[in-house]
């Protein structure tokens, strides 16, 4: 067979050129179709009406092809042949290509962009906008990997298990409601950490939170020893019935900003910071005796926060009884923290939230994402000293 040369003419380059101020549209458009017109003659074994005996089958027309490119959708003439053999290696990179271009769709929505602006760049960027609809629909294929990491069976135990709550805006049934965001993190005997759990519920109840506790329960959730939340009554109640085992922490900085509604408006600034410096002592017992010296120096001036401190404080030096290197880990959800941050700063973009499985979706994959980040860290507490302070109790019992 004598092969057929396509090539581009210098007419064609000039006029791809002078149509066009940005030339590389038509000019790739060219190329990709002098592609297809050499793999046809590859197919068939000769050119377009090449006679020759070791030809293999005929031309049947062509159909017409879209493909989005960076430089703008280009529609290219696919050529078709009588049998139905020809197929084109073109497209299939395309759908490779395409997929790297879905997942940065999907990922420009987990970072927190709006369907809207998604819309305006993809259009700066190839030329053709792709819907606030369409980019919705992409992004709901996150679901499958999501939920897989959503219900993941926990292997292994976490002594430490800190929960928390933030709430979010989201339409449901044509109304905008507040909706919360329930997340648990783990720390494994590794001193790894994990996210171990993310999902909504109409509000931060106690119903909600059992049911929360109990899903991590049927996933394999394990060995803890001491639980670290705030000291909302549904939390703390749902805690005791179901991980009645677990030591209860509450969180200490929430436990100060609680104070000030003990406090006068013109309240003297040393009473809250001498407060706040029972936390940084290096046991139980110097706590209480420090306490006992705060009390005495202000319960005449301000009482009704005496009394108040006097009766819950104790609530907050749970975290004594652990090593003394985990402490500042220990006495408060600041661990959670990153997560909180991450999710108000991604979600203050889109504000409100469509439904609640657009919420749910963002809320996962940034949980997901954050996770992974954890897992390729260091250790984030060395539990050696944690199995330390196990025996050594057992020796002190004995």
């Amino acid at each position: 067979m004598t092969k057929k040369k396509h090539s581009i003419s210098r007419e064609d380059l000039k006029q791809a050129l002078s149509e066009d101020e940005d030339f590389l549209k038509p000019l790739i458009q060219l190329v990709l179709q002098e592609v297809l017109e050499s793999e046809m003659d590859e197919t068939l074994g000769a050119g377009k009406g090449e006679r020759t005996g070791s030809r293999k089958g005929y031309r049947s027309g062509y159909y017409q092809r879209g493909l989005v490119t960076r430089v703008g959708k280009l529609e290219l003439q696919v050529p078709q042949d009588r049998q139905g053999r020809f197929s084109t290696e073109i497209f299939d990179r395309y759908q490779r290509s395409e997929k790297v271009f879905v997942n940065t769709l999907a990922e420009m929505y987990i970072q927190g962009v709006s369907t809207r602006k998604v819309k305006a760049v993809t259009e700066e960027l190839c030329g053709h906008a792709f819907s606030a609809s369409t980019v919705s629909s992409i992004n709901a294929r996150l679901d499958e990997e999501l939920s897989k990491f959503a219900r993941r069976q926990l292997e292994v135990e976490y002594p430490y298990l800190i929960l928390d709550a933030r709430y979010e805006k989201v339409r449901i049934d044509g109304v905008i409601r507040p909706q919360a965001v329930l997340v648990a993190i783990g720390i494994n005997w590794e001193g790894r950490r994990e996210v171990l759990a993310i999902e909504l519920a109409g509000r931060e109840s106690q119903s909600s939170w059992r049911e929360f506790l109990e899903g991590l329960r049927a996933r394999g959730l394990r060995g803890v020893e001491l639980v670290i939340t705030d000291n909302h009554h549904g939390l703390k109640t749902a805690v005791m019935e179901v991980l009645p085992e677990a030591a209860w922490q509450r969180c200490y900085v929430h436990f100060l900003r609680n104070a000030l509604d003990h406090l006068p408006r013109k309240a003297d600034d040393d009473c809250l910071q001498e407060l706040r410096w029972l936390y940084g002592r290096r046991n139980q017992e110097e706590a209480l005796n420090d306490l006992r010296a705060w009390l005495a120096k202000w319960q005449q001036r301000y009482p009704k926060l005496c009394n108040w401190v006097e009766e819950h404080i104790e609530e907050t030096l749970t975290f004594y009884s652990w090593p003394l290197a985990h402490h500042k880990h220990l006495k408060s959800t600041n661990m959670l923290e990153r997560i909180n941050q991450e999710l108000k700063r991604r979600s203050h973009v889109i504000r409100i939230f469509p439904n609640p499985n657009s919420c749910l979706r963002l809320m996962r994959a940034l949980a997901a994402e954050i996770h992974e980040d954890w897992i390729e860290q260091h250790r984030y507490l060395n539990m050696e000293l944690l199995r330390e302070h196990k025996k050594m109790k057992l020796v002190n019992v004995a």
